[in-house]
């Protein structure tokens, strides 16, 4: 007995030596929306730290998480991190990662022709003079919603007034809803917009990207506690989400993929939603700031978050990853 002593000791000591400690893996999190989904590859392009990746079915489930330190790092939209700054709550911005993703689209009964937006008002106000107010639809907090609001009121409607909002959390039960003609026009995101257009349950009105947030969506965003515990952790995620869209302008075939492989959806419709898609690291410091303004126009937010945005946007670790400055980065 005694001879194995010395060779199980020397094993148990090695597994406890600090030489071999393995850092925690770092915790990811992502909805699940054809610019969202790419997040899902991260895993294979960390280079110096493992990370785990978690799909949600929003980004405002994915806040939530973050929020909650169940995760350490998520991909969120600017309109979250503007939320979250409201509300006091302790969100760092370190990259972005893909925008776009969102559509408007009309019902059939409406009859409206693409980017007709006197047609829509016209529609807009006869159905409010006869107390039957049109139904809009969109997933409330997430990116879509903001986009969609934001063209409507400077096209003269008012999103708070004019129409009726309905809410549906999940995006995936946007074309239920449209096909059973429960919503006039829904402001989805892709590959669901796409699913609902190609199904023929609603017909493409708009981009709605005429607004202060033009097309911008995705952020890649941390705690303050993070940085502080595990900097190289969050280093090392920001070094494969540059890497990550490289990848996604080289290749799209492998967009398709994990659309395709995480929603079920054909490949026909995931290329056809990433037409509508932009991969982009960089964070857009100035529209961010004219976005919180739009959203407390819209009564999104109950207060200026400027200094807020400035001071929660880090740009060293896009800086390290990119080797470039943070005036080429968005700043």
């Amino acid at each position: 007995m005694r001879r194995h002593l010395g060779p199980l000791l020397a094993a148990a000591l090695w597994s406890f030596s600090p030489a071999s400690a393995q850092e925690a893996p770092v915790k990811v999190g992502y909805a699940k929306c054809a610019h969202c989904l790419p997040v899902a590859l991260l895993p294979g392009l960390a280079k110096g730290a493992t990370i785990d990746v978690t799909g949600f079915n929003s980004g405002n489930d994915v806040l939530t998480a973050l929020i909650a330190k169940s995760l350490d790092v998520a991909q969120v939209t600017y309109l979250h991190y503007v939320t979250a700054l409201d509300k006091g709550f302790d969100l760092v911005a370190v990259a972005g990662e893909v925008n776009g993703g969102s559509e408007c689209l009309s019902a059939k009964a409406l009859n409206l022709k693409a980017e007709d937006w006197a047609g829509f008002k016209a529609a807009v106000e006869a159905a409010k003079a006869a107390g039957t107010p049109l139904k809009v639809a969109a997933s409330r907090g997430n990116a879509q919603d903001i986009h969609m609001r934001g063209a409507f009121l400077k096209h003269g409607i008012n999103p708070n007034k004019d129409v009726q909002f309905v809410n549906i959390p999940n995006p995936s039960d946007h074309l239920a809803a449209m096909q059973r003609g429960e919503i006039d026009m829904v402001c989805s995101v892709e590959p669901f917009a796409s699913q609902i257009r190609m199904a023929g349950a609603a017909a493409h009105f708009v981009l709605p990207y005429d607004q202060a947030a033009g097309n911008l969506t995705n952020l890649i965003v941390t705690r303050s506690d993070v940085i502080a515990r595990n900097r190289a952790g969050v280093q090392a995620v920001v070094d494969a989400d540059v890497a990550l869209v490289e990848k996604l302008k080289a290749d799209q075939g492998i967009w398709v993929d994990v659309i395709n492989q995480k929603t079920g959806l054909s490949k026909e419709v995931a290329a056809a939603a990433i037409r509508n898609a932009e991969p982009d690291y960089r964070m857009h410091r100035a529209k961010t700031l004219a976005i919180a303004a739009m959203m407390r126009d819209l009564k999104y937010i109950s207060r200026d978050v400027s200094a807020d945005v400035e001071k929660h946007m880090d740009f060293s670790f896009l800086e390290a990853a990119t080797k470039k400055t943070r005036d080429g980065l968005g700043y």
